[in-house]
């Protein structure tokens, strides 16, 4: 039987692109998530169902959404791992959005006031409530002012 959440918009997953990028995983057609050792994102990964939508985040210097991913297989415990409390999923490239929304503009938002991405910077994975993942859509296609 197959495992439900509450989570009705999705999650976010954060990654150094220097590390591993949007665009390797659009190269890549899906990567097992791993390498994850805090206990709640820990925790997060493991309530992740297949079919779930993802967040894909670019820590760093970059600081901004750049793309959506689905959960195509897992939870499950990490066989390359030492860590018998490690855990990952899989994940494949669903679309790279046109315009990011950057940590800049989340913080500047009162919508946001709450999440995790601004409370907790150092957590990796976090869910997004499906009010929050629709205020990020309309951001990344909101016009932006030039400078």
């Amino acid at each position: 039987m197959a495992k439900k959440n509450s989570i009705q918009g999705g999650w976010l997953f954060k990654e150094e692109p220097s590390c591993y990028s949007y665009n390797d995983l659009e190269k890549d057609g899906a990567t097992w998530w791993t390498g994850v050792t805090n206990a709640l994102a820990r925790k997060h990964l493991r309530s992740i169902n297949v079919g779930d939508r993802v967040l894909y985040y670019h820590t760093g210097k970059e600081r901004q959404i750049v793309g959506e991913m689905r959960v195509v297989d897992g939870p499950e415990a990490d066989p390359k791992s030492d860590d018998p409390k490690s855990v990952r999923v899989k994940v494949a490239p669903v679309k790279r959005w046109e315009q990011p929304v950057s940590l800049e503009e989340i913080k500047q938002d009162p919508a946001f006031a709450d999440w995790e991405l601004v409370r907790i910077s150092r957590l990796s994975v976090m869910p997004v409530s499906a009010a929050l993942w629709q205020r990020l859509e309309e951001l990344s296609h909101a016009e932006r002012k030039s400078d």
